[in-house]
């Protein structure tokens, strides 16, 4: 008997006849509905979601990314804004893991990752924030002095950079500015490390030491590391300002600390480099030169190098503070960068040296027209440096054949590489912009005394000081 049968005998069947099998039969039916409809809630109640580790960072970073709640063993794919970065094949629980590389043309700003299931439609949405920060003197603990990021401000459009804030201290500012996590931070020759807003200018906290600041402060991990000319070394909580701990060193400290693996690098004008434990200030080790350190420390490949008042240029071993070698010049030497095997140093001996990273053996020699008190930036194969000639730099990173000059009005500062533009200032109160590949001057802007430190570029906006106590910032 078939089942449209049984139910049409029970519609006209003699009562009681058919109803044992026909409430059996309804019980079925009954049992079968709710199931499907639990299993339809359940479906529906099922909330995809993602992960992203990390979610801020630079354009290239490469993100990983974990998902719940899709499909079982069904293609996902991963989306940054409108493009598709990655696929995956969630599990029978519908999980994934995949990663991605941020795009490089990704703007600094929050972007969205989305990851949607491609049987089930399901669909999950996570925040990415670009960031292209310079957190340290110079960029990095190699100190390069260029943003490999930047890819807003290039030679095509940084002739319209405008001047969006200023913030005046109580003195003169010889610090280059860091930026990290939307704040710039600086110091002054009014004894007072400034935190400010990047997007507004606000002034969001300051911190007084004992004496003048004229090294740069670097940022790492939530803290901020900036020496003061009281002989301390300080670390400081980056979004509060309050101090965490400070090392005293046995004189000023002019030298920009470099951070790097939980460990900060200084010099000091007792003639001694130190290394010291980022968490807790605690001295690792310290090597003795035979003069004042001045010069900011860069550090790679397990190797700390930095130079000292004493006409000499060392090499130390990153770890146990042992010397590696040491090479003599003819004057102080100023702070350098390493790249591909080679540090690049300058002296106030008028010449910018090429060293052998390893040895410490000579591979070229640039002699300029004067003092060279700046620091070399290095991008793209080609070194950069400011002269007291009144002249910017540019040479051949592997020969030392100067590839073009530009004259500027006193002497030239340390230079800062981002995009294809170099921005230095100088002696005669203005701030340059200049193509990389040709040294053409795309702006410039005039300040109201010698711009001195080098400048940070990130996110999109310049970030220079000058004599006349002010932190300028300037974007599109």
């Amino acid at each position: 008997m078939t089942r449209s049968r049984v139910l049409g005998r029970v519609q006209r069947g003699p009562a009681g006849r058919w109803l044992p099998v026909a409430l059996a039969l309804a019980g079925c039916l009954v049992t079968l509905t709710s199931t499907a409809s639990t299993a339809q809630a359940t479906s529906t109640a099922a909330t995809a979601a993602i992960t992203l580790s990390p979610a801020i960072g630079p354009p290239t970073t490469k993100v990983a990314v974990h998902g719940s709640g899709f499909g079982s063993s069904e293609t996902v794919v991963v989306r940054f804004d409108a493009g598709r970065v990655a696929t995956a094949t969630t599990s029978a629980a519908g999980a994934f893991a995949t990663s991605f590389n941020v795009p490089r043309p990704a703007p600094p700003g929050r972007h969205l990752v989305t990851a949607k299931g491609q049987v089930s439609g399901r669909s999950a949405t996570a925040t990415f924030s670009v960031r292209t920060d310079w957190p340290q003197f110079r960029f990095g603990p190699d100190h390069l002095g260029t943003n490999p990021y930047e890819n807003v401000l290039g030679p095509a459009n940084v002739a319209g950079l405008s001047l969006d804030w200023s913030v005046t201290t109580g003195a003169a500012i010889f610090s280059s500015p860091a930026v990290a996590n939307g704040v710039v931070y600086d110091g002054s020759y009014d004894h007072n490390l400034y935190a400010v807003n990047a997007s507004t200018g606000k002034e969001l906290w300051t911190f007084k030491t004992g004496n003048e600041i004229y090294d740069s402060p670097a940022v790492a991990n939530g803290v901020v590391y900036v020496g003061s000319e009281d002989d301390n070394l300080y670390a400081l909580n980056a979004a509060t300002g309050k101090k965490l701990w400070s090392f005293t060193t046995g004189g000023e400290v002019y030298s920009s600390p470099a951070v790097l693996n939980g460990v900060v690098y200084v010099g000091s004008f007792d003639n001694n480099l130190y290394a010291v434990n980022a968490s807790t200030g605690k001295e690792l080790w310290a090597f003795k030169t035979g003069a004042a350190v001045g010069a900011s420390p860069a550090v790679a490949n397990g190797v700390v190098y930095d130079g000292s008042t004493d006409h000499k240029f060392y090499a130390v071993n990153a770890t146990t503070g042992k010397e590696l070698w040491s090479f003599t010049t003819g004057s102080a030497v100023k702070s350098p960068a390493v790249s591909n095997g080679v540090v690049y140093v300058c002296s106030l001996d008028g010449n910018v040296y090429a060293l052998n990273a390893a040895t410490g053996g000579k591979l070229w020699t640039f002699t300029t027209g004067g003092p060279v008190g700046s620091a070399p930036a290095i991008a793209n194969g080609v070194v950069y440096v400011g002269s007291k000639d009144h002249n910017v730099y540019a040479l051949n990173a592997a020969t030392g054949k100067e590839v073009w000059s530009f004259t500027t009005g006193r002497a030239a500062k340390t230079p800062a590489v981002a995009n294809g533009v170099v921005y230095v200032g100088s002696g005669d109160d203005k701030l340059y912009a200049l193509n990389a590949a040709t040294g053409t001057m795309l702006w410039s802007y005039t300040t109201h005394g010698p711009v001195d430190p080098s400048p940070a570029v990130a996110n999109g906006m310049v970030v220079e000081s000058s004599h006349d106590h002010s932190i300028y910032a300037f974007h599109l």
